[in-house]
């Protein structure tokens, strides 16, 4: 059977995305997404992602990481959906969609994607310039120095598979302030890898940098490119009107061959 797919990027974060509203692709066949996903025998992409029907929203998102296993929020992920059902003619400029941690508001306007993301109700400080909150995904922030050459990948692992944070893990954002810009680097799990830009990483990223004198809305610098963060500190460690922003482009479709 063959399944048309489309390939988005976000600051580099790589996804398939397909249009499941009739139900093409099996949801439960993760060893697919996992083949699908795969940069050497598949089409290659950080995750995977079906648009489907869901009543009284605009669409559904279901979120797969790489490996195939169905995952927590995906920031960028949730911002190419939106761009692709945008494209589709799904959407209009304005869209309510449901994703696996909830509703989600976003806005397409002057080529950015504007994702309102889930309100932070606690953001606990591990010390040693060390955070841990939730922003749809679990994780772990630290300020580092010299971020261009710190070991993402080594110090990323040790702590995604920590004892702290058994028995699900986390994902681990490094960053360091340059200028007035925040330098996020992203080890995910799921990808078990560095990726160019993690959207809920960088969201978690520039709160843990507010509460050490960042300004807001924070500028982003990722890997994969630049992104702004926007939010509201309703208490001390309570955050709301989240927004994640920045682009969400289309880089090829086609179709690919599944065997049910």
């Amino acid at each position: 059977m063959n399944i048309p797919f489309y390939k988005y990027q976000g600051t580099g974060n790589d996804f398939v995305l397909i249009d499941n509203r009739t139900n093409i692709f099996d949801r439960e066949r993760r060893d697919i997404v996992a083949q699908i996903c795969h940069r050497r025998f598949g089409i290659g992409a950080d995750g995977f992602i079906l648009l489907q029907n869901k009543e009284g929203y605009d669409f559904e998102m279901v979120y797969y990481n790489a490996d195939g296993n169905e995952s927590t929020m995906c920031g960028n992920g949730g911002r190419c959906i939106v761009q692709f059902a945008y494209d589709l003619g799904v959407i209009g400029a304005e869209t309510r969609f449901l994703a696996v941690d909830g509703p989600h508001d976003a806005q397409v306007k002057n080529g950015l994607v504007y994702l309102h993301m889930i309100d932070v109700l606690a953001v606990k400080d591990l010390g040693s310039q060390a955070f841990f909150l939730n922003t749809g995904s679990p994780h772990y922030v630290k300020q580092v120095e010299q971020i261009e050459q710190y070991p993402i990948f080594e110090q990323g692992k040790s702590i995604r598979y920590s004892e702290a944070f058994k028995p699900g893990g986390t994902n681990v954002n490094f960053m360091e302030m340059q200028d007035k810009t925040l330098f996020v680097r992203t080890y995910e799990r799921g990808v078990e890898d560095e990726t160019y830009s993690c959207g809920t990483g960088v969201t978690a990223a520039a709160i843990a940098a507010s509460k050490m004198g960042a300004t807001v809305p924070v500028a982003v610098k990722t890997l994969g490119g630049d992104l702004q963060v926007s939010f509201t500190q309703a208490e001390e460690n309570k955050y709301t009107d989240i927004y994640l922003i920045g682009p969400a482009k289309r880089v090829f479709e086609g179709q690919i061959e599944v065997s049910f």
